[in-house]
């Protein structure tokens, strides 16, 4: 097999790689793909976050490690692929068939924490390297100094766990099994992460399998032909929405929960989207730290939903964007910061890029959202099994107003994109708790014109006798931010419910929970848009009757 990878398109050879016909097929085909490959890896895995919440992502790139078609899934985890790929190319010179490649280092192609897993494999055609097919998914732990391998107390990145740089884990068919037993021997749950990782496998040899029978039948020249349009494709589609947003620049300043603000600067022009986050402070002692990017990531995500966000998502799409960051600072931290609460910062980020242009295009962007991944780790020996269990829960929240429509209720938030609760008959059975409420939240918060959706509260019950609840919510202090005269969020916070009374918690990492106490989890409605005193009055008595809202309250902030 002939190593290296092709770093050009060879000129057409064949009638077929200019008939638009079939490279539509083709491009069709390489979505297809990456949607099969989420499937394979869904189906065939031991973790409920990953068959339930789908906290995956799928995704395939061209020899060159640029994104070519993404599947389904969380949308800050397939702007990872690409970065992860193009690490391993500049760390390896040696790529053969059957080969996979495994990271999670957020310095060395894993750009986000450790416990996610990034698997990718490349494919030739021909004797050439063709494409890379790749996975991300979060594995429940993965070692270091706490249960399920977050910590709010971790001041390094050596404290959250195994470090894997971009190594290969199956080398021409064949696994690695020292590398595989290095990986499982510092999990506390050494069986899920077998059966996890080889989901993985499992779905990049799905991909790489459909890739050659595509190339085998139209020719690989043909085939590289529509990868490369497929791109250039995603290029004219951004840069045709582009041209329809207000020109300028916009700047923002927003306080955070935990007294440090945060600062933006997007500058639009006709054939530029730049996002300057350089005036921002220093990286945090602790775990809520971005690498740069891990930032470059959010700002796709904003950039995607401005310029076209129902068409597909590929290294085209983002060429107009451009992003600043100052090495050192919290959007790119230095390494061997702590890394493991970066979704929190992140999603700071991608929402405080949100807030400064949505007043300026209200009809592409709503009032906040809860904007919090709301990450919910509960833990422990289950009493069933005597196995270690750790639920790791995103949680559902409210979704801000927009102009001439209420917010959704209870969805995850825009950083955790295509996932799903887990049903409460799965983690009662899997883990050691019960799940005894699942309701809306209808605190007062997001009144306006068009209301903000609702939150949720949901409950679990410990059975567990020595048990631990770590969690990080953002949104909690500096609520959901409204439009146009709507009222903010209502925020997100945790209660934990014992015999000797009740506490609120917005951050805190391991504090031991027991057999009866209640975690009560209470996400926000999101932020009202217009004002209150405008919303029409037959959604007002909507409202009562749904028990959104009670008949005073209602009076006191509609005036009807």
């Amino acid at each position: 097999m002939r190593k290296g990878r092709l770093t050009t398109i060879p000129a057409p050879a064949t009638d077929m790689s200019s008939d638009p016909i079939t490279l539509e097929i083709i491009q069709n085909a390489l979505q297809a793909t990456a949607d099969e490959m989420f499937a394979a890896m869904r189906k065939t895995a031991m973790s409920s976050i990953i068959y339930e919440v789908l906290d995956l992502g799928t995704g395939i790139t061209d020899a060159d490690g640029r994104i070519a078609s993404s599947g389904a899934g969380i949308p800050a985890f397939i702007g990872v692929l690409d970065k992860s790929v193009r690490f391993i190319l500049s760390k390896h010179d040696d790529f053969r068939a059957g080969d996979i490649f495994i990271t999670n280092d957020p310095w060395q192609g894993g750009v986000t924490h450790l416990n996610d897993l990034v698997l990718a494999m490349p494919v030739f055609s021909d004797g050439q390297l063709l494409a890379w097919t790749a996975n991300i998914a979060h594995n429940s732990d993965i070692g270091g100094i706490a249960p399920g391998s977050l910590s709010g107390d971790a001041t390094e990145i050596f404290q959250e766990g195994l470090r894997l740089p971009a190594v290969r884990l199956v080398r021409e068919g064949v696994l690695d099994e020292a590398v595989m037993e290095i990986i499982t021997a510092n999990s506390r749950m050494p069986d899920f992460i077998r059966g996890d990782v080889w989901a993985a496998i499992a779905s990049v040899r799905v991909g790489a399998r459909r890739l050659e029978g595509l190339a085998g039948k139209y020719g690989t020249e043909t085939f590289l032909v529509a990868m490369a349009r497929f791109m250039d494709f995603g290029e004219a589609t951004a840069r045709a929405e582009l041209t329809k947003l207000p020109k300028g620049t916009f700047e923002l300043s927003e306080p955070q929960d935990d007294g440090r603000t945060f600062n933006v600067k997007v500058t639009i022009t006709d054939t530029e989207f730049i996002v300057d986050l350089r005036d921002n402070p220093d990286q945090d002692p602790g775990p809520a730290n971005a690498t740069r990017d891990g930032t470059v990531i959010c700002a796709q995500m904003l950039f995607k939903a401005l310029t076209g966000p129902d068409t597909p998502a590929n290294d085209g799409s983002f060429r107009p964007l451009e992003v600043l960051t100052r090495e050192g600072s919290v959007f790119h931290a230095r390494e061997p910061a702590a890394i493991g609460f970066y979704y929190e910062t992140e999603i700071r980020c991608n929402d405080l890029i949100w807030r400064c242009l949505a007043p300026h295009v209200p009809w592409l962007l709503p009032a906040g959202h809860f904007s919090s991944i709301c990450g919910t780790y509960l833990g422990g020996v289950h009493p069933d099994t005597g196995r270690q269990y750790t639920i790791i829960e995103p949680q559902l929240g409210g979704w801000g107003a927009g102009q001439g429509r209420d917010g959704n209720f209870c969805i995850f938030c825009n950083f955790h994109g295509e996932t799903y609760n887990t049903p409460a008959e799965i983690s009662e059975a899997r883990n050691g708790l019960f799940v005894d409420r699942m309701e809306l939240n209808v605190e007062p918060g997001g009144e306006g014109q068009w209301t903000g959706g609702r939150g949720l509260v949901l409950e679990y019950r410990i059975r567990a006798r020595d048990a631990f609840m770590t969690m990080g919510y953002t949104r909690s202090k500096v609520k959901p931010w409204p439009v146009d005269g709507g009222r903010e969020g209502s925020g997100n916070y945790v209660e934990v419910i014992k015999p000797d009374g009740t506490k609120r918690y917005r951050f805190i990492s391991g504090l031991p929970v027991t057999t009866d106490d209640v975690v009560r989890v209470v996400t926000s409605s999101g932020a009202g848009y217009g004002d209150p005193k405008k919303r029409d009055r037959s959604a007002v008595i909507a409202d009562i009757k749904a028990g959104l809202i009670s008949p005073e309250r209602a009076a006191e902030t509609y005036g009807k």
